[in-house]
């Protein structure tokens, strides 16, 4: 009924037109278009209080059908009459919602966990979100546990689906992948990470009724969650793993190379193939192994570059002996980067929103990544700068520096939080991120690190090249695996022999590559639009150039396409020139 609503109002606000072109759409109609379009897709898809997805197939395929209306109705509009910023609002309306509707006609649901987490890991995150005051925020979240055994099933069943039609993880990278589900199965239920909300009373909560509330709990993590928990680990134990797939490219994927062209156009937002990406790599593979050379001749180091990182990987000064040690220099890390902010930033394009510092949680470390930010849910959280602590002696104290300031500030944390806290952009806008601008931006942080005065120390700087080429190397072995025919092992080698990245690393980012195709893409491509934009304003405007200026017109719009970041910041010279 809302798509037939929508479709008719849009009918209406168009007016007449020719059926051989497009017909013309005013600012204002547009405005009442995307609110409508975005509030009923909030509707329909978001999370309810007190609800759990509904994965059935009926819904899933209503979801799509709606969203292919919608994104017919987009394509219908002509853009040259309307604002620039409603342009950029169509845009990313837009390229939200086809992937909505890719992700659902090449069947991902039916694949619904990585070589990192999956949607098991997703659910705690609700239990340690924050925001519990008031007694309905408990009575919610209780009925959210008692849907966990309907929920649990519903994946469950796709994932079979994925069996039989050939739509699974490799089982290459899925070892070990069953320490991340019983990690969630207590005895007690006071020691499960889903009782976590209940470990502080409220003022506004009576004793009485906390009590009522507690027990509910305990009584639902012992039936709904730990069943479900186990039901899922039973049914990856023995039916998944054993049956998951042996090849290992997405190319190997039911319509493979159809679907692996389509997330490497998502994720990077450029029409390029795998065959130009693969070479693009290669020529920054060459480029980084070469300035890293310079820095073991520099050092004086008497040994090949295998050598070097077989150094690098084993002497025991290079990692931390405790987490809590790996913590306090990844807390000290972020403080330099803050202070050093306004020298590179405009006062207006800092966020106002604060972050902490925190390990990954111990359910999912072992196979998870070195650090990533979570942003803030609401206006009372924070964001996080995760640091995995574990395995100390795989986490390099020579790399944290790139990591805090790609995860942290100038990274993550800077551009997200400020995104989120952009009123004057629609909702669609403040919480929208792509990988190609976003982690384009982390990476383009990093290197901003030589200019903030991070990196004195050579170790360091070899840390900082082997996390840009780690991401270089990505360009290779993600086309190599999804595109050219590699094997696991080939692309684990590849890595191996460009980077200081410690063995356990590289098999973790390898593994995630092959089950989270085109999205590591994003990173180099990224930054080196964002690179080669700065330098074109360098050179355009001289000694007008304003590096705080140029980062604040690359953020002033928040997540944005790199073809839309291209636009802006031309446009954004050429009025500097003329101004």
């Amino acid at each position: 009924m809302r798509v037939m609503l929508l479709a008719a109002s849009v009918a209406l606000m168009l007016g007449c037109a020719s059926q051989t072109t497009a017909p013309v759409m005013t600012d204002q109609a547009f405005s009442i278009f995307a609110t409508d379009l975005w509030q009923a897709e909030q509707e329909r898809s978001r999370q309810q209080p007190g609800q759990l997805a509904d994965l059935s197939a009926e819904r899933l395929a209503e979801l799509a059908a709606e969203r292919r209306n919608w994104l017919q109705q987009l394509d219908a509009m002509e853009l040259s009459t309307l604002s620039e910023q409603n342009q950029i609002n169509h845009a990313i309306l837009r390229y939200r919602l086809a992937n909505s509707y890719d992700q659902y006609r090449f069947g991902a649901h039916r694949m619904p966990l990585t070589a990192e987490s999956g949607f098991h890991n997703s659910l705690a995150f609700m239990a340690q979100r924050g925001g519990f005051r008031q007694q309905s925020d408990f009575d919610n979240y209780l009925s959210q546990l008692a849907q966990m055994p309907r929920y649990f099933e519903q994946q469950m069943q796709w994932m079979r689906q994925g069996l039989a039609d050939g739509m699974t993880q490799p089982q290459a990278v899925l070892a070990g992948f069953e320490q991340s589900i019983s990690a969630y199965v207590t005895q007690l239920p006071e020691q499960n990470v889903f009782y976590t909300p209940f470990r502080r009373k409220p003022d506004s909560i009576s004793d009485a009724d906390w009590q009522q509330l507690t027990e509910r709990a305990k009584t639902l993590i012992n039936e709904a969650v730990n069943p479900s928990y186990q039901a899922f680990y039973d049914f990856f134990v023995s039916e998944y793993y054993p049956n998951a797939r042996q090849s290992i490219g997405a190319s190997e994927l039911p319509d493979g190379r159809a679907y692996y062209q389509n997330r490497l156009e998502y994720y990077t937002t450029l029409q390029m193939t795998p065959a130009e990406i693969h070479q693009i790599g290669l020529d920054e593979v060459a480029r980084i192994r070469a300035e890293m050379q310079q820095v073991i001749d520099d050092l004086g180091f008497e040994g090949s570059f295998a050598d070097f990182v077989n150094y690098l990987r084993t002497d025991p000064k290079f990692y931390a002996e405790t987490p809590e040690q790996l913590m306090r220099y990844a807390a000290y890390l972020s403080k330099k980067a803050d202070a050093a902010l306004p020298r590179f930033f405009l006062r207006e394009t800092l966020p106002r929103t604060p972050y902490g510092v925190a390990p990954v949680p111990d359910e999912i470390a072992p196979k998870y990544t070195t650090g990533r930010y979570l942003s803030a849910n609401t206006d009372r959280d924070a964001g996080y700068y995760w640091v995995n602590t574990y395995a100390l002696n795989r986490r390099p104290l020579y790399e944290m520096e790139a990591l805090t300031l790609h995860e942290a500030v100038p990274g993550h944390h800077l551009q997200i939080a400020l995104s989120q806290e952009m009123a004057q952009l629609p909702d669609y806008r403040r919480s929208f991120y792509t990988s190609a601008f976003g982690e384009g931006w982390g990476l383009y942080a990093e290197y901003l690190g030589l200019e903030m005065g991070f990196y004195q120390n050579p170790y360091d700087n070899f840390g900082r090249l082997s996390f840009e080429m780690w991401r270089a190397v990505r360009l290779v072995v993600d086309t190599g695996l999804h595109a050219k025919g590699w094997s696991r092992q080939e692309a684990i080698d590849f890595l191996a022999s460009n980077s200081a990245l410690s063995m356990h690393n590289v098999v973790t980012e390898i593994d995630r590559y092959i089950s989270w195709p085109g999205q590591a893409l994003s990173y180099k491509l990224g930054e080196l639009t964002i690179r080669r934009l700065r330098q074109e304003a360098e050179q355009a405007l001289g000694e007008d150039f304003d590096v705080r200026e140029f980062h604040h017109q690359a953020l002033k719009n928040g997540s944005v396409p790199l073809q839309v970041l291209e636009q802006q910041i031309r446009q954004y010279i050429a009025e500097k020139r003329n101004s």
